[in-house]
């Protein structure tokens, strides 16, 4: 409360009780509506200023109470630390917190989030007009309610994942109120906002690409879009010119008036093509022309959407950890948030059922030599209905039956099971030739995903790589073993190899288990490199960022 309206409550209040004290000689002005003592004794004058003060804060913990009621949290911390205000005071410190929030609420669209889901207006709006205790403590709680949707939001996300897409398995956890409030109440307010984000590098690079594409909009974007078709190099023309204004535009290439495709043009094209997973063959073809022509708005989503993503992801990512990027089609390992190793690899085709999921979990160990389990949904979706044509398909699976011994396919009649009752399971031995290759990379999880080598090599050429059932095929996966095995041996090819000469399914365990996280980026950002955009394959970022709109979060450049 404002010194000012602190003393005229308190002059209000001293008035009115004196008027009732018994014998208390009172005047009023003429046409006044409060009496006012002639004689105020200064012993009574003191103990009536203590008394209101009672009232007053009686008054002020009752009205947090009430508008606290509502959220059980807020009201079990406001109980807990007797109604004690954590930004109405006002001392510095109060005045800091209250400056602090304001600020971190009227920059919060730089962080990706819906400004007015925080309605600072209105609470400065309420702040100046408050008259009474009571208005206080209502304003006290709105401003808690305001700080934690706040806080949470640029914590946690805006949005639940898993009602966004159910094959984003992740599980945010939100911090309780009273720990977000007791941060606020015991740290620098200032440093305490800025410890909520997340504090990874790769959100900071966002941010400042978030700032860089605004700019660009705010310019008028990138030009004249390049027209469809194809363009090669020793091609001129308009097109041509359109080309290489996009990519002088895009920063690929330098200033230059030429109207031919020259061998300048064709680099830019491939840099441009590998910042955007590519073929790089320097030929702007369609894929390549699509990708030129997105708008630097879908740009700025694709990176406000990575942003929110980066909040669902744990605080603590491992030292060292494995990174499988859905979106971008690839594997890497990370030691000290840099990358130590990278692998293309394929993911689940984009059908229903068959899409990669999103999840963190750890690896624990990996098998050399492995036995494929069939799945059952493969075996009974794929595999019968060939077998019931044909007993003899599928000619490299054998059969069990639920004891583990080996069924003849002559003693079996396929066509009388249907998917339902079919009692067999499938397994293919180890061998070259085996579905998940010579090894399988184990991080056990309810989905039955995990990473693998495989004898399809021809799929790691193509560009959109969305062709298993789900789990993660990998080109390099004996290179892979190696970089896992390299902490617990002094040889750790060698150490591999002599597993997988045996021939024999084999297990070797991780002395210390790897962080693994699937993630899904179509905007990927490099440390000392531009930021790269990926084609948004299942879809997910676009129902993301539809989401996020229906939040509030808009597009338009915000101030820095």
């Amino acid at each position: 409360m404002s010194e000012g309206l602190s003393r005229t409550w308190l002059g209000i209040g001293l008035g009115l009780w004196l008027a009732g004290a018994a014998g208390a000689p009172v005047a009023r002005a003429e046409g006044a509506q409060t009496a006012v003592p002639t004689v105020i004794p200064a012993v009574m004058a003191g103990a009536m200023a203590k008394a209101l003060d009672a009232a007053r804060d009686s008054a002020f913990r009752q009205a947090v109470a009430e508008a606290a009621g509502s959220d059980r949290d807020l009201a079990e911390f406001y109980s807990e630390t007797d109604y004690r205000p954590v930004w109405t005071g006002d001392d510095a410190t109060h005045r800091a917190r209250r400056a602090a929030l304001l600020r971190a609420l009227d920059d919060a669209a730089l962080h990706g989030l819906p400004e007015g889901r925080y309605g600072r207006a209105a609470l400065l709006a309420r702040m100046a007009d408050i008259r009474s205790t009571r208005e206080m403590g209502e304003v006290e709680v709105a401003l808690s309610r305001a700080y934690l949707a706040y806080a949470r939001d640029v914590q946690s996300g805006v949005l639940v994942p898993g009602r966004v897409d159910s094959d984003i398995k992740r599980s945010v956890p939100r911090r309780a109120a009273g720990a977000l409030l007791a941060d606020m109440m015991q740290g620098d307010p200032r440093a305490v906002l800025r410890g909520l984000p997340p504090q990874t590098n790769a959100y900071r690079r966002l941010m400042k690409e978030r700032l860089r594409l605004e700019g660009v909009i705010a310019r008028g974007g990138w030009g004249p879009v390049v027209p469809g078709g194809k363009l090669e190099p020793g091609d001129a023309g308009a097109a041509v010119i359109a080309l290489r204004d996009r990519l002088v535009a895009k920063g690929f290439l330098a200033r230059s008036a030429t109207a031919r495709f020259d061998g300048r043009i064709q680099a830019a094209v491939q840099a441009f093509q590998a910042d955007h997973g590519l073929e790089t063959d320097g030929i702007a073809g369609p894929s390549t022309i699509a990708a030129l022509n997105v708008s630097p708005e879908e740009r700025l989503a694709s990176v406000l959407v990575a942003m929110e993503r980066e909040r669902w992801l744990p605080a603590e990512r491992g030292a060292r950890h494995i990174l499988v990027n859905l979106a971008d089609f690839s594997a890497r390992i990370l030691d000290d948030d840099s990358v130590t190793f990278e692998t293309r690899a394929v993911v689940g085709k984009n059908a229903g059922g068959r899409r990669s999921p999103e999840f963190s979990d750890e690896m624990e160990h990996m098998i050399v030599n492995p036995t494929w389990h069939v799945p059952r949904s493969i075996t009974v979706k794929e595999y019968l209905p060939k077998m019931q044509a044909n007993r003899n398909a599928a000619g490299h699976l054998r059969i069990y039956d639920s004891r583990g011994r080996v069924v003849p396919r002559s003693a079996v009649n396929f066509n009388a099971y249907s998917a339902r009752s079919f009692p067999f399971r499938l397994k293919q031995p180890p061998s070259t030739r085996n579905a998940l290759g010579l090894v399988k990379f184990m991080f056990p999880n309810k989905y039955n995903i995990y990473l693998h080598d495989t004898p399809q090599k021809h799929l790691f050429d193509r560009e959109k790589r969305d062709f298993s059932h789900g789990c993660i095929r990998l080109q390099q996966p004996f290179d892979f073993a190696y970089m896992l095995l390299a902490p617990q041996e002094a040889d750790p090819k060698g150490r591999f190899h002599a597993v997988l000469d045996t021939g024999r399914e084999t297990r070797i365990n991780l002395e210390q288990h790897v962080p693994v996280h699937l993630i899904y980026r179509t905007a990927i950002t490099r440390a000392g490199g531009r930021t790269q955009y990926r084609d948004d394959v299942y879809g997910r970022d676009a129902r993301i960022w539809q989401a996020l709109e229906r939040a509030g979060v808009s597009l338009r450049a915000h101030r820095s």
